[in-house]
């Protein structure tokens, strides 16, 4: 006796009708579903991340705010003293270009900034 493989080529449809084989549970479902069911050998193989968390995230690491020197004259346009410190933020690069003198207050920054920020005639203050 034929297999329906054998038997079914030639038909298009392999006995399913015109749209029989086109809903999500011809595929076992959509998206990740089955992943650890009977889709469980094809999560192993190419989708080993799909679930589960990946590394850690340190308790004591504090993300730390920055702004660039080339970005004062944007936020604080009518500002000479800017209290970098009070509007929460950390450090202060060295990015971009300093057009009026600015006294700022920030706890770090970095040489490259504080350079900048002097040769316009500027300060830096350590908060």
């Amino acid at each position: 006796m034929r297999d329906k493989t054998k038997k079914m080529r030639g038909s298009g449809t392999f006995g399913k009708g015109k749209k029989g084989a086109r809903g999500g549970g011809s595929k076992g479902g959509r998206g990740k579903a089955g992943l650890h069911k009977h889709k469980y050998i094809y999560m192993v193989k190419y989708a080993p991340y799909a679930y589960g968390r990946k590394g850690f995230k340190s308790r004591t690491r504090e993300e730390k705010k920055v702004i660039n020197v080339g970005e004062l004259g944007r936020f604080y346009p009518d500002s000479e003293t800017i209290d970098l410190k009070k509007d929460g933020y950390n450090k202060l690069l060295g990015n971009g270009n300093v057009e009026k003198p600015f006294t700022v207050v920030i706890d770090e920054f970095s040489e490259k900034a504080k350079e900048k920020i002097e040769s316009a005639g500027g300060k830096v203050l350590n908060g």
